[in-house]
């Protein structure tokens, strides 16, 4: 679920920028930037989306919620740089937790039609990717 949360994130987030481009900083002559960059729409983040979605994902879990909360908390100091170095904006990084947090949510709740086709598919590509490995006990099936 944290992988398709991450995809699912990515996915809006290339949406919204399509729909809506909002100018990074160093396009507007805003401060220092200390990284090229593409001048592409800034809003919301990639970086933090992906990193949030997956740890709002674990946070969700009983068994995972450990990691999940070091990964949020981690995740601060991700938005702290890309803002120190010039190529988002506070909002960026807030939109990044909304989008984050919405697709977590949304995948939780509608597992029960995606998650068992995926696992099947993933190990179906397993099986056959690694086929020769698997016989020799290499891999496990």
């Amino acid at each position: 679920m944290a992988a398709v949360a991450g995809g699912l994130g990515l996915f809006a987030n290339q949406i919204i920028g399509m729909m809506w481009m909002h100018p990074r900083p160093f396009m507007v002559g805003l401060g220092h930037t200390l990284i090229t960059h593409a001048p592409d729409s800034s809003f919301p983040s990639d970086h933090l989306t992906l990193w949030w979605a997956v740890a709002f994902s674990l946070l969700a879990s009983s068994r995972l919620r450990r990691l999940g909360g070091v990964l949020a908390v981690s995740g601060i100091p991700v938005a702290w740089s890309r803002i120190y170095l010039g190529v988002h904006f506070p909002l960026d990084m807030a939109g990044a937790a909304a989008v984050a947090a919405i697709c977590a949510w949304g995948v939780r709740f509608e597992a029960h039609w995606y998650l068992i086709p995926l696992y099947n598919l993933a190990q179906a590509l397993h099986q056959r990717l690694f086929r020769g490995l698997i016989k020799r006990g290499w891999v496990a099936p």
